[in-house]
C-alpha cells in the first residue's frame, strides 16, 4: 500500500503551570497518536506553538518528558510562540504533526480541553 505525507492538527487548553501543560499537552498529544494508529516510525516531526500567557513549560519538553505510553525520543520536536492577535483565546496551545500514513488514510484532528473553539467543526469527544 502506498504512503503520503499528512499534517494533522490539534489543540488544547492549559493552565499557566507545568502540570497542567503537562497533562493536556500529553493527552492531546497521545489522542493523536491513537485516533490515528501512529507508531514512532510514521512520524517526520511535531510543532507545537503556546499562546504568550503559557510560560511555565515548553510543550515539546511537556510531551518528550511527560509520559511514558509512546516514546517520541527520534521524534523531532519544535515549539514557537503563538502570533498575538486580537480576540484569539488564550492560553491555547496547538499542535502539527507531520506524518506518513496510508494514502487512503482520513487523518483525524483531536481538538479538546477549550481547544474546541478554535476549529468546532473539528472537536471531538475522546
Amino acid at each position: 500500500m502506498s504512503q503520503r505525507l499528512f499534517a494533522i492538527r490539534g489543540a488544547t487548553g492549559a493552565e499557566n503551570n507545568a502540570e497542567s501543560i503537562r497533562k493536556n499537552v500529553c493527552e492531546m498529544c497521545l489522542a493523536l497518536f491513537r485516533e490515528n494508529k501512529l507508531t514512532a516510525g510514521d512520524f517526520v516531526s511535531i510543532q507545537f506553538t503556546i499562546t504568550d500567557d503559557l510560560d511555565t513549560l515548553n510543550p515539546a519538553a511537556a510531551l518528550r518528558k511527560g509520559q511514558d505510553e509512546f516514546d517520541v525520543s527520534s521524534i523531532p520536536l519544535f515549539c514557537s510562540q503563538e502570533p498575538k492577535v486580537l480576540g484569539s483565546p488564550e492560553k491555547m496551545i496547538r499542535v502539527m504533526i507531520t506524518v506518513y500514513m496510508d494514502e487512503e488514510a482520513v487523518p483525524v484532528p483531536v481538538y479538546i480541553n477549550g481547544g474546541e473553539k478554535l476549529r468546532p467543526d473539528f472537536a471531538k469527544k475522546i
